[in-house]
């Protein structure tokens, strides 16, 4: 054995270059709490006195239940950077999906926000593992009949000072759990050199490379408006911690209170799926403006209208790919080099797209026989992925995981086409692709499409059984707020994108359905499997 040191791709490395880096850089949290990166690491380190205490040590699975916050940023690096597990549990699931998460991850601590106290109250004799609890909370602390440690009280007793270990860079950092759209959640899980790849291949993609989503200059201000609880907020606070950018945090979404936090503040960049966009869009007071502002828009499709939008109130879009299972940056709508100097309007209809590979990813579009699809936009197949930081695999699920790594590429299970340009586009999730006569129907494309009619909000599009064809499209509708809205104004409007060659005519849903919501997932997505189910008659 050699007598340098060897350098562990670890967690505890991005915050202390952060720290070092930025010191007096500030971290807001709503109009609560303002601190310094000096002071989030004492922080960070009275939070590991604390855990130590509370008997938390290597391998340790620790779950957090909270919104938006500094604490949730202390807790991304003080759990793992002990050697423990950080369980971001994800708040929207049911009570019984939670209860069953926090098992199989065998928590044995649980940090809570006050307000999921009636949750975990209701099935705390049913929770194997947990041995502790500690609140949070921005009040006084709450009776109940958990636990008397509340969190600031909790830090306030402890040193600000904690030497962190050295860890074997392959060890367990993060798990968290995919949100049960076919079935029981799983879990999937992240070593600490998968997040610390991940982390060098965002900063390299939001600082290098070309995209009208660039990050320059010293003046940018990060705010995430994707919940913390799912994949690491898209790994951007550990982006943010490491480039030193002012780090805003907005606690529980509320549209008001974001709109000001990003004026206020000049927040600079954030992301989020489409419906925290549209929710942003609908409560921005109609003479007020966001310039500046850069959205990366993932989760499901961007649609050009709500681009063109954004854009009118001074905001910069782009897609962003990604899963649970893949960190989850994979894929993104960059520039070529060669494409910085297009007209606005074509960089709108690159920045649409799913996008070509981020940094030190491999994707490909293949058939069923893992042949390539032809670059003409029309030939269809399935993403797959080779990355430094695609989850290993389901934790306790030996049979899911080799499923998702057949042949040794990662399957998404999102159809998509590529163009000349590589630039990829789904088409839709293998699940929900509407198989109609023998052909595939895009439920995306469609709901794009029929998103361009003014009096549209909001529309999923799904196959409804039927007997002579298999399956028909049917769109569900939003109108917008005050507008009238036929079935037959969206047949008309679809038939002008039929005479362009987008679509076939065979394509055009037969029925329509319009309500005033759509169901979402937890994160925030069309949930298409319960308009299945509603609709399946």
């Amino acid at each position: 054995m050699g007598l340098n040191y060897e350098y562990m791709l670890i967690i505890k490395h991005i915050l202390e270059t952060g720290v070092n880096y930025a010191p007096n850089q500030e971290i807001v949290y709503r109009d609560l709490r303002r601190y310094t990166y000096s002071e989030l690491y004492e922080r960070v380190c009275r939070l590991a006195n604390a855990l130590e205490d509370l008997g938390v040590k290597k391998g340790t699975r620790v779950g957090v239940l909270e919104w938006d916050s500094n604490r949730y940023l202390e807790c991304y690096f003080a759990i793992p950077m002990l050697g423990a597990v950080l369980h971001t549990v994800n708040i929207r699931l049911s009570p019984d999906d939670i209860r069953y998460t926090i098992n199989h991850a065998e928590d044995e601590l649980l940090l809570l926000n006050s307000d999921f106290l009636p949750v975990i109250e209701s099935i705390k004799g049913e929770l194997s593992s947990v041995k502790n609890f500690v609140i949070m909370t921005d009040q006084e602390m709450l009776e109940n009949n958990l636990t008397d440690l509340e969190y600031e009280n909790m830090l306030k007793k402890k040193s600000k000072k904690y030497e962190f270990p050295e860890l074997d860079e392959k060890e367990m950092a993060t798990l968290f759990y995919t949100s049960g759209t076919t079935g029981r959640p799983k879990g999937v899980w992240y070593s600490h050199r998968q997040l610390f790849l991940h982390t060098l291949a965002s900063a390299v993609w939001l600082t290098g490379w070309r995209s009208s989503l660039r990050l320059k200059g010293d003046n940018e201000v990060y705010m995430p408006l994707t919940p913390m609880f799912h994949v690491h907020s898209w790994g951007y606070p550990y982006v943010a911690t490491l480039l030193g950018l002012k780090q805003v945090y907005p606690g529980k979404y509320e549209p008001a209170k974001i709109i000001k936090l990003i004026q206020e503040e000049r927040v600079s960049f954030s992301h989020c799926v489409p419906t925290v966009l549209q929710m942003v869009l609908d409560n921005l007071p109609p003479e007020a403006r966001l310039d500046g502002w850069k959205v990366i828009v993932g989760g499901s499709k961007l649609p050009l209208k709500l681009a063109i939008r954004a854009k009118e109130k001074g905001i910069t879009t782009i897609t962003g790919y990604g899963m649970s299972e893949t960190c989850p940056n994979v894929i993104y709508a960059s520039l070529r080099p060669h494409m910085v100097n297009l007209p606005e309007e074509k960089k709108l209809e690159y920045a649409v797209k799913t996008g070509i590979p981020y940094p030190l990813v491999y994707a490909r579009v293949v058939h069923e026989d893992f042949s390539n699809v032809k670059k003409d936009g029309k030939d269809m197949g399935e993403i797959v992925l080779r990355a430094p930081w695609l989850t290993n695999g389901y934790l306790k699920d030996e049979e899911k995981t080799k499923e998702l790594w057949t042949g040794g590429w990662l399957h998404t299970g999102d159809l998509a086409v590529m163009d000349e340009e590589g630039y990829i586009t789904v088409v839709d999730r293998l699940k929900d692709v509407i198989k109609s006569g023998g052909e595939w129907i895009s439920s995306l494309t469609l709901e794009n499409l029929i998103s361009l009619h003014p009096k549209v909000k909001e529309v999923a599009v799904i196959g409804v059984p039927n007997e002579k064809w298999g399956e028909r499209p049917m769109a569900v509708v939003v109108p917008t707020p005050g507008q009238d809205l036929t079935a037959e104004e969206l047949k008309e409007h679809l038939m002008k994108f039929v005479e362009q060659g987008v679509i076939n005519k065979w394509a055009i849903p037969d029925l329509y359905k319009f309500v005033t919501e759509i169901p979402k997932t937890s994160v925030g997505k069309l949930d298409k499997k319960v308009l299945r189910q509603k609709y399946r008659n």
